[in-house]
């Protein structure tokens, strides 16, 4: 795992700025502490930080074909390298290396942008073609590897693996994006292919994008497209496969010249993954949990799984204040981030990097076998939809949700007005109001009204609307998959434990998502995902085997503790502190009368607003952190000198 960073001149050859580009490459250190790299010649500057995981000795980035005019750098892991290597020396092309990094600009050579549908793994790396004169950046299938892009007005393109780099180019302007605002707001993450800024993009998931030294900019290409596909299966064949997949697509991840451990919950996604890498190595795992106490902590079943596979297993208990993480997570995060979840993550994380220097996690298996309770909530109310007519449902459903009361503290049982609400809108309005963090009325009356005239009719839902109308497919449930892998999956799950474990310097890796896993978990048709007992149902069945019963059939919990206690008493006192103080009223996004009423009624405990309180207090944090302060690196004497000599 690693960072890159790079400037180029999209209309002529000017020189790069040394300082600046040493600038970008070190504010990102921590994605790769063990060196760094750089080329420079005239129109572009390329800069890269090494965690060395692969060929320790001759991994080292820039890294450059047989003749020295195409160059890579390149964040992620390249997991069938060594069959494509044998491939591509087989066509004539001649290895320096052992480094999986090497086959991109092999495969570049020989295959052109073709190359990335021979790439199976992680990345997102910019390339440089000398002959050519074009710059060619890529991410990987499923946006495990962020990439940042802007263009200023003088025609150069920065780039870089966080945000933060990209600010400490003095051209790269900070002009807040309103509809960025609305869904970080609305999903608790700001979606690509946006960012927090008008003129910085993320290259979105699966795309590609060549920009040619002469030539308009162009818009990215999308080169891998997941089509949901449900095929009849026989269930017991559908078990033995999902085992041969996870356990191969867990074989090619512990390829590795350094330390290797496991994230290890006590969850289904976690425990699948230790026991699988259990039986695929002699050694013991080694494993990695933290717990916060409490009904919430997992501890408990973690130890179960480690106790059953003998793992060399390491566990910690810790208390969080949340409000003593903000700036520190707003500055990890770059732009604003409200999944609380984020904190354990680091904490895992910094806590694994102890022993190790990589760590497979167990992410998406809820997105790719309906683990969310969402899932079936979606099924049923549009099941319902479908057998009542629009002229009746919508305004039967649409009165029965005005006039029922709110009842937030209730039984779920109790709890009817969201679900009248949504049957009185179509399916796609429905999934969104579902995952919606912040619900739109409730999020406008927050923002001024300065921001919110800017919106010009923005609504977030449009982005879950386009993604589960672009699925492909007629059933719902993968409809509601779909969308979810396409936007939370990428802009949190992945944003999250990227940039959690690489403030660590810490590379994790996901068995679960390997894009052929992904494809196949794709064709499986609903009835073997959802049954009465919940989601997840041929993953389960599959599992029995491998992990205990009481991990795979206990109620799910997500990583994290609840936020609502620690935003009243003296902690409602702490949050009115930051979100009356000048930074944030000087915003001029906000109503603060609005603001304040929330926060008193939180601390009554008349209403739980901890989603909104902790949404604002993150955004706080990055008006401080980030948007407000500079992060541009001191440009020590000799920094510049390093370019200099990387490219004599």
């Amino acid at each position: 795992m690693c960072g890159l960073s790079g400037i180029f001149d999209t209309t002529g050859a000017r020189p790069i700025d040394p300082g600046i580009l040493t600038a970008m490459n070190d504010s990102i250190a921590h994605r790769g502490p063990d060196g760094d790299g750089f080329l420079l010649e005239p129109g572009i500057g390329l800069g890269h930080r090494r965690l060395a995981i692969i060929d320790l000795a001759g991994g080292t980035q820039p890294l450059f074909n047989e003749t020295g005019d195409v160059a890579v750098v390149f964040n992620g892991e390249i997991y069938n390298y060594r069959e494509t290597m044998t491939e591509l020396m087989a066509l004539g092309h001649r290895f320096k290396t052992h480094s999986d990094t090497e086959v991109i600009v092999h495969g570049w050579e020989e295959w052109g942008p073709a190359c990335l549908g021979r790439l199976r793994g992680m990345f997102a790396f910019a390339l440089w073609d000398r002959r050519r004169q074009n710059l060619f950046m890529a991410r990987d299938r499923l946006g495990k590897k962020p990439l940042y892009y802007s263009l200023l007005p003088d025609g150069q393109l920065v780039f870089a693996s966080e945000m933060r780099a990209l600010l400490c180019h003095p051209g790269v302007e900070r002009r807040i994006d309103p509809t960025a605002v609305d869904g970080y707001f609305a999903l608790g993450y700001v979606p690509e292919p946006g960012s927090i800024y008008q003129n910085i993009r993320k290259l979105p998931a699966a795309h590609s994008l060549t920009v040619e030294r002469g030539k308009p900019m162009p818009e990215p290409s999308r080169y891998w497209t997941l089509r949901f596909d449900p095929r009849p299966m026989n269930e017991a064949d559908a078990e033995v496969e999902f085992i041969e997949r996870l356990r191969e697509s867990t074989r090619l991840r512990l390829v590795s010249d350094v330390p290797l451990g496991a994230f290890l919950s006590g969850g289904v996604d976690s425990s699948a993954v230790v026991a699988m890498m259990a039986s695929l190595t002699s050694d013991p795992v080694k494993t990695f949990a933290i717990g916060f106490g409490g009904s919430e902590d997992e501890l408990g079943y973690a130890q179960r799984v480690a106790d059953r596979y003998r793992t060399n297993h390491t566990a910690e208990r810790s208390i969080v204040d949340y409000l003593d993480t903000i700036d520190e997570q707003a500055a990890i995060f770059g732009e604003p981030f409200a999944d609380s979840s984020a904190i354990p993550t680091g904490r895992v994380s910094e806590l694994a990097r102890r022993g190790v220097t990589v760590a497979l996690s167990g992410d998406a298996g809820d997105e790719l076998f309906a683990g969310y309770r969402r899932y079936r909530f979606h099924m049923a109310t549009q099941n319902l939809r479908s057998r009542i007519p629009d002229g009746i449902r919508q305004p039967l459903f649409s009165i029965l949700g005005s006039l029922y009361p709110k009842l937030d503290r209730a039984p779920r049982w109790l709890r009817a007005k969201t679900t009248f609400q949504e049957l009185s809108v179509d399916e796609f309005e429905g999934y969104y109001r579902t995952v919606c963090k912040i619900p739109d009325a409730a999020r406008s009356g927050l923002f001024s009204p300065r921001l919110s005239s800017s919106l010009n009719g923005y609504r977030p839902a449009n982005l879950i609307r386009a993604a589960m109308a672009a699925a492909g497919t007629d059933d719902p449930m993968a409809r509601a998959q779909f969308a979810d892998i396409q936007t939370y999956l990428i802009g949190d799950i992945l944003t999250k434990v990227d940039r959690a474990s690489m403030a660590h310097s810490l590379e994790a890796r996901a068995p679960l998502l390997d894009h052929e896993l992904v494809e196949w978990a794709a064709t499986v048709p609903p009835t073997l995902k959802i049954r009465s007992t919940g989601g997840k149902y041929i993953m389960k069945k599959a599992l029995e085997p491998y992990v205990p019963h009481e991990n795979l059939y206990r109620t799910k919990q997500g990583f994290a503790t609840s936020l609502a206690p620690q935003f009243r008493g003296i902690g409602a006192e702490r949050v009115r502190s930051r979100l009356t103080g000048q930074v944030f009223r000087d915003s001029g996004l906000f109503d603060n009368a609005a603001i304040s009423t929330l926060v008193d009624q939180h601390d009554s405990g008349a209403f739980d607003h901890n989603q909104a309180i902790w949404s604002l207090v993150m955004f706080d944090g990055w008006l401080k952190s980030v948007h407000a302060a500079s992060v541009a690196v001191p440009l020590t004497r000799d920094a510049a000198a390093r370019v200099v000599a990387a490219a004599i």
